[in-house]
């Protein structure tokens, strides 16, 4: 049997190489940093559209997003990156979870995840791109 040689391995090696190195993470996490404060600014937006503050507060239905009431809940979102590739969008309000998930004598007014839903078209857009670059620059050998 003849033995078969692959034209271009070698190229081809040091491009998964660099896909696999530093410049794709640094790339892909910054897309990934930048997903995540899309999603916190969808959730805060949220909250605070129409919300009333003080005496004249009004508490959303279940089903839909908190209103705004002191601004704990709304400013205590963050994004965060925990590892190169990996980010969490999260609250540190002592009720964010009681809210988001309900409780046994609360329904849930989910934040979190319907922003997550309306940005996922642009999220994953934003990682397309940062993939793309990464691939493009390492066949020009610029990363």
């Amino acid at each position: 049997m003849a033995k078969s040689r692959i034209i271009g391995a070698k190229a081809h090696a040091g491009r998964l190489k660099k896909l696999t190195g530093q410049a794709m993470v640094r790339e892909v996490g910054k897309a990934l940093f930048a997903a995540g404060e899309l999603i916190q600014v969808e959730a805060q937006i949220s909250i605070t559209a129409g919300a009333v503050s003080g005496k004249q507060h009004k508490p959303s239905s279940p089903g839909e997003a908190p209103n705004n009431d002191t601004g704990t809940l709304a400013g205590a979102i963050e994004t965060n990156q925990v590892a190169p590739l990996v980010v969490e969008v999260s609250s540190n309000a002592p009720y964010a979870a009681a809210l988001e998930f309900g409780t046994s004598r609360m329904e849930s007014r989910p934040y979190m995840q319907p922003a997550r839903d309306a940005k996922r078209r642009e999220v994953e857009q934003l990682v397309r791109r940062a993939v793309d670059k990464a691939v493009k620059s390492s066949k020009s050998g610029d990363a």
